[in-house]
C-alpha cells in the first residue's frame, strides 16, 4: 500500500474515518505540516509510492514532487459542504452542541454579508482544533455513496494497489 501525503492533521483524519467506515485496510498518511512539507517528505520516502491530498491553491507544490494527487476544490472542507449540503453540516454541528455557537458568528457585522460557506469556512478555521474535530464529524457524517470525488478517488486508488493481480 501506498503512503498518502496530505498537508495537515485534518486531511488525515478525514480519510482515516473513510477507509474505515469502507472497510479499507488503514492506509498511511503523513501529514507535512502544510503544502511546503511536501518536498521534504517525498525526499525522505524516496522509492515508496506516494500519493497526495491536497487544496487546490497549494496542488502545484505536490505536484511538483508527487505523480498522483487528489485535489480539494478550494479545500476539504468545502468538498463536504457540497457533499452534506448546508443543512447537514448545521445537523452535525447542532449533534455537537455548536449549532447556536455558529449562528452567532453568522451575526458578526463582518460575516452578515458572506456567503454561508463563507461563514462555515471560518467556523472551521476560526478555533484552534475545530478543523480536525470537525474532519471527523463530517466524515462520519457523510454518506458513503456522496464521498467527495477526491478522497472516493484516493480510497479507491489505494485500494486498487492492493487488489490481486492476475499473473
Amino acid at each position: 500500500m501506498g503512503i498518502v501525503l496530505v498537508e495537515g492533521q485534518s486531511d488525515a483524519i478525514a480519510v482515516q474515518v473513510l477507509a474505515e467506515r469502507l472497510g479499507l485496510p488503514a492506509p498511511r498518511v503523513l501529514a507535512v505540516g502544510g503544502s511546503k512539507g511536501a518536498r521534504r517528505a517525498a525526499e525522505s520516502l524516496a522509492g515508496q509510492r506516494l500519493v497526495g491530498l491536497v487544496d487546490a491553491a497549494e496542488r502545484r507544490d505536490f505536484e511538483s514532487v508527487l505523480q498522483t494527487v487528489f485535489v480539494c476544490d478550494p479545500d476539504l472542507e468545502s468538498e463536504f459542504v457540497r457533499a452534506l449540503g448546508v443543512e447537514g453540516v448545521e445537523e452535525v454541528m447542532a449533534q455537537q452542541g455548536e449549532l447556536e455557537s455558529f449562528r452567532r458568528l453568522q451575526a458578526q457585522p463582518f460575516q452578515r454579508t458572506r456567503t454561508i460557506e463563507q461563514q462555515l469556512a471560518r467556523f472551521f478555521g476560526g478555533r484552534s482544533g475545530n478543523k480536525a474535530r470537525y474532519a471527523r464529524f463530517l466524515a462520519q457524517a457523510v454518506p458513503l455513496e456522496r464521498i467527495p470525488r477526491p478522497l472516493n478517488d484516493l480510497l479507491a486508488s489505494l485500494s486498487a494497489q492492493d487488489a490481486p493481480r492476475d499473473r
